[in-house]
């Protein structure tokens, strides 16, 4: 069984018109013009009127204009004349449209992505390439993440997404008033097809499939190939469907869809509205674009497209998925149009939601490195990577993550790192960008991720001093639940450790080292896990002592006494 969607009446059905209402269209063209230069043709739908020459006849005119001798009886019938004489020079004479010979026509890759194959029909095989011509008994396929429009003589496109295969089975229009006879046979996937309005010239639009065949008067419709059976869907005009026994068993206006199987053809049944976008898509500044829709209870699964032009024929990627958020990578920054709709159980795609956006993700940010979570210092050292093709970058503080409090914006930092002394406790937010240079300007790309942190005091330690006792003493301040780590080295760089321990106290009581100078830091570790920063180093002399033989300081008036005192 063959389902074919109509753009215009049979030939038959059209002749037979013809035949039972004559005079309508003889007076009606001659309402318009009744003289006209012998041997010249007008188009007046649904007939070519013809200004006979000397020595014409229905017989010759039909000849001439039809290829066919026989047809002068219809001619003759159209123009109320009964036998096959001369006729008077500038005589109008209509010729139906249907009765006029038809020229071979084309159809040219007027948008691409992805990759297609075209194999004509002496079996060559070729890749599709933007601006090929195909001639009629042309086969093509799209690739996994191919996708292409054809565009007609007479402007009418034909759009042809991923992993579908069609034959442009008929491409021809009528000698001398060009009207298009156009049929594609979809054997595989989906079609679109955005068609001229027909009325002025009487042209025809097929969309023939396995089962069904469907035809159009300047309409917008699809027509898809599953499971279940055929798909029709029509965004605007009006479509006639059925079978190959019975092609125009019902009409679907805008709005309306059905599904043509083995057991018939469907009723009529509304398609889904267009779904919502979620607000946030209009800038995507990362190189994935994300999309997420709002949920349609009707809908088994969604399809996004995303094109170059707001009439989505030019697609250069697409996506189905029962999930409502979609994912694209390897867009060129620009600007584009996502078009959505949502699909049925019974796999009618619904009306579409067309919106633009804007991807300008390039020059990528870097990533933050620190300060993360928290910091306890004086100073804040923000780090980040580096970036390709940077020439500088754009750092911002701010004490709000929308950043309208702004504390510090310093641009043109030619270093991944940058430190600021002027900020009190408190908490944080912080972006880096990066800035290339691109055809002699400055080009700034988008933040990076925001990072939050908390500035607190840093950590201090009491200046530790040598009473001159057996025993040496070192505190700190703390706050609850911290642990410490203290060190005691005998050069500033910490290379020749004396002592290192970590202690859950903020005391550290030791035996009274060998005299000389020692350098002493701590490092707390918070509650939360956050390991702080060692504090500033301190100095400590140990200073050379009288002691008694049981290892005691000897003591005088002034003091301990000392070497040399």
């Amino acid at each position: 069984m063959l389902t074919i969607l109509r753009l215009s009446l049979t030939r038959t059905l059209l002749l037979s018109l013809i035949l039972s209402s004559m005079a309508a269209p003889a007076n009606a063209a001659r309402s318009v013009t009744s003289k006209g230069e012998p041997g010249s043709v007008l188009s007046t739908p649904p007939n070519m009127t013809y200004f006979a020459s000397e020595g014409d006849t229905l017989s010759s005119i039909a000849k001439r204009f039809t290829e066919k001798t026989q047809n002068w009886s219809i001619l003759g019938k159209v123009n109320h004349i009964s036998n096959d004489r001369t006729i008077p020079v500038g005589s109008l004479i209509l010729i139906p449209f249907e009765l006029l010979p038809e020229d071979p026509s084309e159809a040219k890759v007027l948008a691409l992505a992805g990759s297609s194959i075209a194999k004509t029909s002496n079996g060559t095989e070729s890749p599709v390439s933007l601006g090929n011509v195909y001639k009629e008994g042309t086969q093509i396929t799209t690739g996994k993440n191919g996708f292409l429009t054809l565009v007609l003589p007479d402007d009418s496109r034909i759009s042809i997404p991923s992993n579908s295969q069609v034959t442009l089975s008929r491409l021809r229009m009528t000698k001398y008033t060009q009207s298009p006879r156009t049929e594609i046979a979809l054997l595989q996937g989906r079609v679109e097809s955005k068609v001229t309005p027909l009325e002025s010239n009487k042209g025809r639009f097929e969309v023939r499939s396995p089962l069904a065949v469907a035809g159009v008067r300047g309409t917008h419709f699809r027509v898809g190939v599953n499971d279940d059976g055929i798909t029709n869907e029509v965004l605007s005009g009006g479509v006639a469907v059925g079978n190959a026994k019975k092609p125009n068993t019902l009409v679907l206006p805008a709005g309306k869809g059905n599904v043509i199987s083995q057991e018939g053809v469907g009723k009529p049944v509304d398609l889904l509205p267009a779904p919502a976008l979620v607000s946030g898509y209009q800038l995507q500044d990362r190189p994935t674009i994300v999309f997420t829709l709002d949920k349609t209870k009707e809908a088994a699964s969604y399809h996004l497209q995303i094109a170059n032009d707001a009439q989505a024929q030019n697609i250069v990627m697409e996506a189905r998925s029962a999930d409502n958020r979609f994912k694209f990578d390897g867009l060129p920054d620009g600007n584009y149009f996502v078009r959505a709709s949502a699909i049925d159980t019974l796999g009618l795609e619904g009306l579409p939601l067309t919106q633009a956006f804007t991807l300008k993700a390039r020059p990528e940010p870097p990533f933050n490195v620190q300060p993360k979570a928290k910091l306890r210092a004086e100073k804040v050292d923000f780090v980040w990577t580096e970036s390709a093709d940077a020439k500088a970058y754009h750092l911002q503080v701010s004490s709000d993550a929308s950043f309208k409090q702004i504390i510090l914006d310093q641009t043109d930092i030619k270093e991944v790192q940058f430190s600021a002394d002027k900020i009190t406790n408190g908490k944080y937010y912080w972006r880096v960008a990066t800035i290339a240079q691109v055809n002699g300007k400055a080009d700034q790309g988008p933040y990076s991720d925001v990072q939050a942190f908390t500035l607190m005091s840093p950590q201090t330690m009491n200046a530790p001093a040598d009473d001159g006792g057996n025993q040496l003493s070192f505190n700190w301040p703390s706050e609850p639940g911290q642990k410490f780590l203290i060190q005691i080295a005998r050069d500033a760089t910490f290379k020749d450790v004396y002592l290192s321990k970590e202690l859950d106290q903020v005391e550290l009581r030791i035996p009274r080292p060998d005299s000389g100078l020692y350098f002493i830091r701590v490092r707390a570790t918070d509650a939360d896990g956050y390991v702080g920063a060692f504090t500033a180093t301190q100095k400590l002399t140990i200073f050379t002592r009288w002691t008694t033989s049981s290892g005691e300081p000897i003591q005088s008036g002034s003091g301990i006494v000392k070497p040399g005192f």
